[in-house]
């Protein structure tokens, strides 16, 4: 495995080149003509599932039929939704995404205690991947451990600002909680026992860690994307939206559909593990994000994962004559050393998972 200790190039704070005021991006950021966004989409009137969440509590899953028909059917056909009604207090929201993004807005030099390498990512960054040369999105990111507790290290965590460290500790307990809850009825509109999903990711001995993005103004969007192409490598991801800003789009149908968040809603999507567990049953889906000129924008996204080394092995009740196992087992650690070397790729580690026939 290549030298994970280092990054190949100095690294340069996306914040810093954008506050410069610089009319043009540098090269380094400017993607493909293929790769570049379209800023007026087509079907801009689009938008992934709203589901209202009302009736689903730690304690009882009364959710009407519909709304797991609704559920069942955006994870198989959209990879994608938004969920309200979903117990996570709006306060807690708002206080976690503006906290964040008064550390954004801290000196550099205190931000800088925070810097990470590519060995495990922990801290403040810039980039993802360690190939020389490579096209950079245009964003910082603060990646953080929650889950399991060996990891969690709160030096690792911002001392600043004041209660940062507190704001983080408790957003990560309900995002748990609702993490939880939502993996039951994937389980279910399955057709597995409530518990499947859960055990196969290690039972209480799950991984949890939150990725907090900063998009900052970019003055030729046109040009550049915050975050390139990928579906997401672990189980199940809750990403808390700018509700100001739009700027994540979903491939549906090979066209981008860019997400209108709903209001207190959370962006539910589902991860390749999810998808290697259910046999392609429910889908992980490629997205990115656009960048903005004239407003930055902060969301944060928290990952809910299997153990790092349990092989994700699908249910024998999803394999079939008609439909046999696609994908041989592999480690969540291993399988997210691509990530971590390669950067984002689109669908390209998940897909080549498959077993030969």
């Amino acid at each position: 495995m290549n030298n994970l200790h280092d990054w190949p190039e100095p690294i340069t704070r996306v914040q810093s080149l954008s506050e410069s005021g610089l009319p043009i991006i540098p090269d380094r950021y400017i993607k493909p003509p293929s790769d570049r966004p379209s800023l007026n989409p087509e079907n801009s009137d689009v938008n992934i599932p709203v589901i209202d969440l009302t009736g689903l509590s730690e304690d009882e899953n009364t959710l009407p039929a519909r709304t797991l028909d609704q559920i069942s059917l955006a994870c198989r056909e959209w990879g994608f939704f938004q969920v309200v009604n979903h117990g996570v207090c709006h306060g807690l929201m708002d206080r976690a995404r503006e906290t964040w993004r008064s550390f954004f807005h801290l000196p550099m030099e205190i931000k800088q205690t925070y810097a990470n390498s590519p060995k495990t990512y922990e801290g403040y960054g810039s980039r993802l991947g360690i190939e020389k040369g490579a096209i950079l999105d245009w964003s910082d990111y603060y990646y953080l451990h929650y889950l399991p507790l060996t990891l969690k290290d709160y030096n690792k965590w911002p001392a600043s600002p004041d209660s940062c460290r507190e704001v983080i500790d408790e957003y990560g307990k309900e995002l748990v909680k609702l993490c939880g809850r939502i993996m039951k009825v994937l389980s279910i509109n399955l057709g597995l026992r409530e518990d499947h999903l859960q055990n196969a990711f290690g039972g209480d001995n799950f991984g949890a860690c939150l990725r907090v993005n900063f998009y900052p103004k970019c003055p030729q969007p046109d040009l550049a994307l915050g975050l390139s192409s990928h579906s997401d490598p672990g189980g199940l991801t809750l990403l808390l939206p700018d509700h100001e800003v739009p700027g994540i789009q979903v491939r549906k149908d090979g066209k981008w559909i860019t997400v209108k968040p709903a209001r207190f809603a959370f962006i539910v999507n589902i991860g390749d593990q999810i998808q290697v567990l259910s046999n392609a049953n429910y889908k992980s889906v490629e997205h990115r994000v656009i960048v903005n000129s004239g407003m930055e924008r902060v969301s944060l996204a928290f990952f809910y994962n299997p153990k790092s080394d349990i092989p994700m092995k699908l249910a024998e009740e999803l394999v079939s004559a008609d439909k046999p196992a696609l994908y041989s087992p592999m480690t969540f650690d291993e399988y997210r050393r691509f990530i971590r070397l390669r950067g984002p790729k689109g669908k390209s580690q998940v897909e080549s998972l498959k077993s030969p026939r």
